[in-house]
């Protein structure tokens, strides 16, 4: 019989590169990444550095006769708040044993009390059926959108007044900080973001603040659009766009979308995707203007109150 155990703690450099290893086995068994950036980052620079990030979440190993099997997630929880989020993957040759729900119930152990809520991508099956063996319901989901860089493309449009450069690293990240909490105050994830979560992605290869917009009015910034080109896959990615709360009605989020559209065309590249809440319905609304249709889906499964 294998013998399995769970453990935490700060993750090792050789135990950081098995839970690499996991997540890509999961990946070309799913077709679908099973960690999302922020916990990818995490592992790559924060869970065995020197420096790492103070608010940092929990790293849970589960070990199969001494080889890792499976990993678990789980954010810090915010200031007040009684949900904290986490993530889970479980190698594709250890899977149907009952040790995804065994993650799962450590990560409830590990959670203080607080409700766990966990994110699961692709909203596979699996995944489903996890959920509800551990207690959980599903209580958001993340659409991810594509559209073909081939077909035509609007001009952008600004409001009067409205100037476009692009992002100045090391002189930007102030302000542009602020502008995003304002933009994104009433989202979980992307409204929190503090300057080690920037300065993360500005370490990153894919990192180009050529394709980092800001839009201007009065020498202050009204809003951005921050597009990514991940790999050679052809597919670059609207990957943050946040306009002030004064300029909604505006155009400028629409604008903005479409210059950062016309730059990653410009790259040569061929389709473009992006996320977005699926009840966020004005930004669906936009999109589909745009041209983008629903591709997949990430749900997010929430604890039962007891």
């Amino acid at each position: 019989m294998a013998l399995w155990s769970i453990t935490g703690g700060r993750l090792t450099p050789a135990q950081i590169a098995q839970v690499l290893d996991l997540a890509e086995a999961a990946a070309a068994a799913d077709s679908v990444a099973p960690l999302s950036e922020h916990v990818l980052l995490h592992l790559r620079y924060d869970a065995a550095g020197a420096g790492a990030d103070p608010a940092g979440g929990r790293d849970l190993v589960l070990t199969v006769n001494g080889e890792i099997a499976g990993y678990a997630y789980l954010d810090a929880p915010g200031p007040g708040d009684p949900d904290v989020s986490g993530e889970l993957v479980i190698h594709p040759l250890h899977r149907g044993h009952g040790l995804g729900l065994a993650l799962v119930r450590e990560l409830i152990a590990q959670a203080d009390g607080h409700r766990v809520r966990i994110w699961a991508h692709g909203d596979l099956p699996a995944a489903a059926r996890l959920a509800r063996a551990a207690g959980f319901d599903r209580f958001r989901a993340l659409w991810q959108m594509r559209r073909s860089l081939r077909d035509p493309l609007d001009p952008p449009r600004f409001p009067a007044g409205t100037t476009l450069r692009t992002f100045r690293p090391g002189q930007d990240e102030a302000e542009w900080l602020s502008l995003n909490a304002r933009a994104f105050a009433k989202h979980p994830e992307q409204g929190a973001w503090r300057r080690h979560d920037l300065e993360l992605r500005e370490q990153e290869p894919w990192f180009d603040p050529a394709g980092f917009f800001i839009a201007e009015r009065d020498g202050a910034m009204t809003g951005f659009h921050w597009t990514k080109v991940p790999g050679p896959a052809g597919i670059g990615e609207v990957y943050v766009v946040g306009v002030d709360p004064g300029e909604r009605g505006t155009g400028l989020g629409r604008a903005l979308t479409l210059a950062g559209l016309h730059y990653l065309r410009d790259r040569g590249l061929a389709e473009a995707m992006l996320y977005v809440d699926e009840d966020n319905v004005p930004a669906i609304r936009m999109y589909e203007g745009l041209g983008f249709t629903r591709w997949s889906t990430d749900a997010m499964y929430q604890q039962q109150a007891s």
